[in-house]
């Protein structure tokens, strides 16, 4: 789904029933001063929920924006969202407004699937924005004993925020523009030895970030790539 639409078209593809669902805040909880975790609650027997997928909401009167589901139990209609707020614009400041009770309408989850479950290790790199996917697959990944690995490029300010998540084997990195070097890339622990040579890369957030870190593996590795950046400075709703 595009990112804006004139006001009118916005109207019909919210009340669109075929691909948008009533849902109810339950609960929110600040993880950090700019992460917030909302829970909501609704019908999610229609929804597709895959790794890689996102739901859309409408943000305004004319913007929609991308966000991936960190947990859902549709027995329950219950799904979870994790939020970065960034900055003041319409996206930040429409989900920081959200509070217990209030109503909104949330799309059914679609995309590219990013999670090959047929490869033994798992490496999964991203941002503030990514740490939604990241919740989602870890279950999986233990479920399926995979060996795994998080790679976080993160503010000062949320360094604990995936310890704070439940998540585990993850190192952070500071962002200091290190992801957009291919030396630096090239000289992290996952390219000192061949042991992920052929795992599976799922690159996703800050979208030179992702296009450093994938032009650097595709030099360096045999594994699949899936990557899909989420958001770029100065471009309002990838």
């Amino acid at each position: 789904m595009i990112s804006k639409l004139p006001k009118w078209a916005a109207d019909l593809t919210e009340k669109a029933g075929s691909i948008m669902t009533d849902m109810k805040v339950m609960e929110t909880v600040y993880v950090s001063p700019n992460i917030k975790k909302i829970r909501f609650l609704g019908d999610l027997s229609r929804m597709n929920f895959q790794i890689g997928y996102a739901c859309v909401i409408r943000v305004s009167d004319t913007e929609f924006r991308n966000y991936s589901v960190s947990y859902h139990n549709v027995h329950e209609g219950i799904l979870d969202i994790i939020f970065h707020i960034h900055g003041n614009g319409v996206g930040s400041r429409y989900i920081n407004a959200l509070k217990p009770e209030d109503e909104l309408r949330i799309s059914i989850p679609r995309g590219k699937k990013m999670y090959n479950d047929t490869i033994q290790r798992q490496f999964i790199f991203g941002d503030e924005t990514s740490l939604g996917l990241a919740c989602s697959i870890l279950p999986i990944l233990q479920k399926s004993k995979h060996q795994y690995q998080f790679y976080f490029e993160l503010d000062d300010e949320n360094h604990n925020v995936p310890e704070l998540l439940g998540l585990e084997n993850y190192t952070i990195f500071s962002k200091k523009n290190t992801f957009r070097n291919q030396q630096w890339i090239s000289e992290l622990p996952v390219f000192s030895t061949d042991e992920w040579d052929n795992a599976n890369f799922i690159l996703t957030g800050n979208v030179k970030s992702v296009q450093t870190f994938r032009k650097t593996l595709k030099e360096r590795s045999r594994g699949s790539i899936y990557s899909q950046g989420y958001w770029l400075e100065g471009k309002k709703g990838l």
